[in-house]
C-alpha cells in the first residue's frame, strides 16, 4: 500500500468545519483515499443524587404554609424520542413530499417518525412505543447530535 500525501490545508479546513458545524467527526473520500478528522469531547461528569430512601427526614415544621410550587421540570418530558446519532433530521422521505408525522397523529410502535442523514446514508427512526405526536421539536433539515430531543409520543 503506497503512502498518500497529507495536505495539510485540507486537514485544517476540515478541524474548522468540525469546530464550525458542532459535528464530533468528518470523513472525505476520493477514490481509494480516505482523510477522516475526529473530534473527541471531553468526558462529563455528573454528581450522583442520593436515593430516595437516603434523603434525610423532614418533620411537619419543614413543609411550606403557602400553597405548593411546582416541582422544577428535571429532564426530557416522558415519551420524548431522542436521536440515536449525529447527523442531519429530514421529517419527509423526500424534498416537497408529505412529512412522515404531524402532531396530533396517532403512531404505531416501529412506525418511521423521520430519518437522519449520517455519512449520506439514510437512517429511518421508529417510534418506540405508539401514541399520539405531542411536540416536534426540530426543523426539517436540522443538524441533530446524539441523545437530543426530536419529538414527544404520548
Amino acid at each position: 500500500m503506497s503512502k498518500f500525501p497529507i495536505d495539510e490545508d485540507a486537514l485544517r479546513s476540515l478541524a474548522a468545519l468540525l469546530e464550525e458545524t458542532g459535528l464530533s467527526e468528518i470523513e472525505v473520500a476520493e477514490g481509494e483515499r480516505r482523510l477522516r478528522v475526529a473530534r473527541h469531547a471531553p468526558p462529563v461528569v455528573q454528581a450522583a443524587l442520593p436515593a430516595q430512601g437516603m434523603l434525610p427526614a423532614q418533620g411537619p415544621a419543614a413543609l411550606p404554609s403557602g400553597p405548593a410550587a411546582p416541582a422544577p421540570a428535571s429532564g426530557p418530558a416522558e415519551g420524548t424520542v431522542a436521536s440515536p446519532m449525529v447527523g442531519t433530521a429530514y421529517l419527509a422521505p423526500e424534498p416537497g413530499a408529505k412529512p412522515f408525522v404531524a402532531v396530533g397523529d396517532r403512531v404505531e410502535k416501529g412506525q418511521t417518525l423521520l430519518i437522519i442523514e449520517a455519512m449520506k446514508v439514510m437512517n429511518a427512526l421508529p417510534a418506540p412505543h405508539a401514541g399520539t405526536v405531542r411536540e416536534i421539536q426540530i426543523q426539517d433539515g436540522q443538524p441533530v447530535e446524539f441523545g437530543e430531543p426530536l419529538m414527544v409520543i404520548g
